[in-house]
């Protein structure tokens, strides 16, 4: 078998989030005479030689194609950060153009609104980005995110509609000081990138961090996303996420969100959901609307607490994912059907954010900033930067 490098076994493991103990045990390795951990170091110090059955279980266990163990190095990691996404075959390249035009985009907004922030004496370091570990529980780390969001679930639920209540949680995020994007494309339709492909991505700086939300998503999962992006916020890891529920990270990630929307307890209503599928879809269905939640985030917390299995879970989550489909091709026919539209700045501004408005047009009111640059930050030719920091 051809040589391994070592330092590719370090990296594969370190990138689907396993410590040596953890992947030592999902690779069975250890016995009589040595233990695992020990075992695999070994492996990744070079000293110990990898027999194929081995590196086929890594390339498994860490969720990496096989040809990447015979890479001469490990790659170099992206600007768009760390990759927290599972893609199945040839997905990640399809996409990977696009996704990473638009995270380059966001990365020099970022670098823009901090160089701005030090011009205007605002910038300040914000000391829980980076905070909390994955060592944590999730219980203690959803607390500490939503003590110093000062969220009121029961306001967060009040709320006419999904898109007003993320609106609410988005508001309590940007006065943090973290801005919050909603962009699903390239600036048009035919570059719209698939919520399979990526969800939401996080900007940990410690200055100025942006939080990118997929708007081609059901409104009801963005809060969601955003509190899911607002972990990797204060875990201090940047990167882009997918749908999966896999990598180590993700799924604390996604615990940590769903348990400040959905706290334990309230599952309890749903313990006795019965045989009939019919009457499962029902429940979960009038349950999720009155909490204003997605179908799919109670599916996955019943997964998690073992009251339905993964055959379940996929069934149901196939059956929301089918139906919103269903009603957003109705949604594009009925709005295809209308006259005019919402007027195009108030749009613009509801996807880049208050906080980004409102620094802006202050930058741009103490001369700080161009208008050439202001329309960088904001997504928007220079001619139209005065229109939309004035728009309501």
């Amino acid at each position: 078998m051809p040589q391994i490098n070592p330092k590719i076994l370090v990296w594969a493991r370190e990138t689907a989030g396993l410590g040596i103990d953890e992947a030592a045990k999902s690779l069975q390795l250890g016995g009589a005479r040595q233990n695992g951990r020990d075992a695999l170091e070994e492996y990744e110090k070079g000293t110990k030689a990898l027999s194929r059955p081995l590196l086929l279980r890594m390339a498994k266990q860490y969720r990496r194609p096989l040809l990447t163990f015979y890479l001469q190095q490990p790659p170099q990691k992206s600007e768009r950060g760390e990759d927290f996404r599972t893609l199945p075959g040839g997905r990640e390249y399809e996409s990977a153009p696009k996704l990473d035009a638009l995270v380059r985009d966001v990365f020099v907004r970022q670098r823009l609104v901090r160089s701005m922030l030090e011009d205007t004496d605002e910038a300040r370091p914000l000391n829980f980005v980076g905070s909390i570990t994955p060592d944590q529980s999730v219980a203690d780390a959803a607390k500490t995110i939503c003590a110093r969001l000062s969220l009121d679930l029961n306001e967060f639920r009040r709320k006419k509609t999904v898109e007003e209540s993320f609106n609410y949680l988005r508001a309590l995020t940007e006065k943090l000081g973290v801005f919050v994007l909603l962009i699903g494309n390239l600036g048009t339709h035919h570059t719209a990138l698939s919520t399979d492909i990526f969800r939401g991505f996080a900007l940990a700086e410690k200055v100025a961090p942006f939080i990118v939300v997929n708007d081609q998503d059901a409104k009801v999962a963005w809060s969601f996303t955003l509190l899911h992006e607002l972990a990797h916020i204060w875990l201090g890891r940047t990167g882009v996420s997918g749908a999966d529920f896999e990598q180590k990270i993700e799924q604390f990630c996604n615990d940590i969100a769903s348990e400040i929307l959905l706290p334990e307890a309230e599952l309890d209503e749903l313990r006795q959901l019965g045989q009939d599928r019919n009457d499962v879809i029902a429940a979960i269905s009038n349950f999720a609307s009155q909490r204003k939640l997605s179908r799919a985030l109670v599916v996955y917390r019943l997964l998690k607490r073992r009251q339905i299995d993964r055959g379940q879970w996929s069934d149901l989550t196939e059956e929301f994912r089918r139906n919103w489909e269903a009603e957003r091709a109705k949604r594009k026919e009925k709005a295809a059907d209308a006259a005019g539209g919402p007027n195009y700045y108030i749009v613009k501004r509801h996807r880049v954010g208050n906080a980004l408005v409102e620094v802006t047009r202050r930058a741009i009111a103490e001369g700080f900033v161009t208008p050439t640059k202001a329309g960088r930050i904001l997504g928007v030719r220079p001619t139209n930067v005065q229109a939309l920091v004035g728009a309501s």
